[in-house]
């Protein structure tokens, strides 16, 4: 069953292709047909005319003479093989004949009689004589010098030579056009070929991505548009790949991260049940871990709800004029016993100046947290993590560098990906950065890593300042 693009190629391509060729071969069938029969009527016509003025010029009151002109002339002419010259009387009665035979009185002369009643003194006739042969015959009636009639010339032509000659065209013609629309069809047939099997493929490998194959792939067999589509699928093939582990190693990551303090909570939460009233030292220690894992499962929780506006662009800001160092000095006082705890040095200098910015002070202490947790998870014991502030063009710069492992070149410029992390050791949802980045972006600024195996990371988030 025919159907799809080779069902469009054969209705809107080869149908009209077939319509012309036939069109063309009826055209030029009867431009031939039309163009030999017109030049047997134009040389029997011209014949006649010669004829008639020779005849013209014999009086005919003279029956004798005007018959034996008429008689020499249509049997001497060098014309007489290819075609029957007649000379008809006034009354009707055939005076000469080129044949040599008597007149057959049963052939019709139709083109007699509508000559002789015609104004012009001409007329044709196409038809078929008793023994079936096919003719053309022209009528011209002579006239006097007073405009009488005296007598007709009647030329007749067989067809029959002509009408195989035409045939033989037409056979031609149709031959040709069969072989033209047998190359079409051809050449039609690869042509859709080489897109529909392409196609097929595109579409069963399709499928198998959409149930979840990503590591199926597009043989590439041709370097045009189709092949471009190949490779399209191909690199979505791998990257729906790509980002479906990335998928599952964030869950996994989440769920980690969720166990975690879950667990500690539970542990805590059961130790000082199954101990009946514990001891004071025992209790705080107890509740102090319970309300630091609850802060953070709460900030978790927090950062996938951030993530998760930020997926369908529904993160809205409440922006308002800040002393941005003012919430980074809070940010750092809330990190210091960490770094402290870790054995590792967060070095700061305090600035005495005021950098006034509009933005949300909520989400860029996230910010500041998730580029200060991350230098800190990444950087070894002893090892330094230092902030600097830089203001240059209307820019407030905080730039945040650690002694870390540092970043891979292959995995730098993907540390901004969603659920992309370098390092799958350390606890993380690979969600930080691109939250960090996306927040930052909203505020107008910009958030660069500088990064190297080995000599560490550096971070630098660029806000504008607010004007006055």
């Amino acid at each position: 069953m025919v159907k799809g693009i080779t069902k469009r190629w054969v209705l809107n391509t080869l149908c009209a292709i077939v319509a012309i060729v036939v069109f063309a071969i009826v055209c030029l069938s009867f431009a031939v047909h039309t163009y030999f029969y017109s030049s047997v009527e134009q040389i029997l016509s011209g014949r006649s005319v010669e004829f008639s003025k020779i005849l013209s010029k014999f009086p005919s009151d003279s029956a004798s003479g005007f018959t034996s002109a008429a008689r020499d002339y249509v049997e001497t002419s060098s014309e007489r093989e290819s075609m029957e010259i007649t000379v008809i009387d006034r009354n009707g009665n055939i005076l000469a004949n080129s044949t040599g035979f008597a007149p057959d009185t049963e052939s019709p002369m139709p083109d007699y009689e509508e000559a002789k009643n015609s104004t012009s003194g001409y007329a044709k006739w196409v038809g078929r004589l008793p023994s079936g042969e096919k003719v053309t015959a022209i009528t011209r009636m002579v006239k006097n010098s007073d405009g009488e009639n005296i007598c007709a010339v009647r030329y007749i032509s067989s067809m029959s030579d002509i009408d195989i000659v035409i045939f033989c065209a037409v056979a031609v013609f149709v031959i040709v056009g069969m072989l033209i629309i047998g190359l079409v069809i051809i050449s039609g047939t690869y042509f859709v070929r080489s897109i529909v099997n392409p196609v097929r493929n595109i579409t069963e490998t399709a499928k198998k991505i959409s149930e979840g194959d990503f590591n199926a792939q597009i043989d590439k067999m041709y370097d045009d548009e189709i092949g471009d589509l190949c490779d399209s699928i191909n690199d979505m093939a791998t990257a729906l790949g790509a980002a479906d582990r990335m998928k599952n190693d964030f869950i996994s990551s989440v769920s980690h991260e969720l166990r975690t303090p879950l667990t500690a909570i539970k542990g805590w939460a059961e130790t000082m049940q199954s101990c009946g009233v514990p001891d004071k030292e025992t209790f705080d220690k107890g509740m102090d871990i319970i309300v630091k894992e609850s802060t953070r499962l709460t900030g978790i929780v927090e950062e996938l709800l951030d993530f998760s506006r930020m997926q369908n662009n529904q993160m809205i800001l409440m922006k308002e004029k800040l002393d941005i160092l003012a919430e980074l000095d809070e940010v750092l006082y809330m990190m210091r016993d960490r770094a402290h705890n870790e054995g590792k040095h967060l070095l700061y200098d305090q600035s005495d100046m005021i950098a006034p910015v509009m933005g949300d002070k909520n989400k860029l202490k996230q910010v500041f947290i998730n580029i200060i947790d991350n230098a800190l998870k990444y950087t070894p014991k002893e090892g330094v993590v230092g902030i600097q502030v830089i203001t240059e063009d209307e820019l407030i710069k905080i730039v945040v560098t650690d002694t870390g492992c540092g970043i891979a070149p292959d995995d730098l410029p993907r540390v901004k990906d969603k659920f992309f992390k370098a390092n799958q050791s350390v606890r993380g949802s690979g969600i930080g950065l691109a939250l960090a980045d996306e927040i930052v972006a909203l505020h107008g600024g910009t958030l660069d890593i500088e990064s190297g195996i080995g000599v560490g990371t550096t971070v630098t988030i660029a806000l504008p300042l607010a004007k006055d």
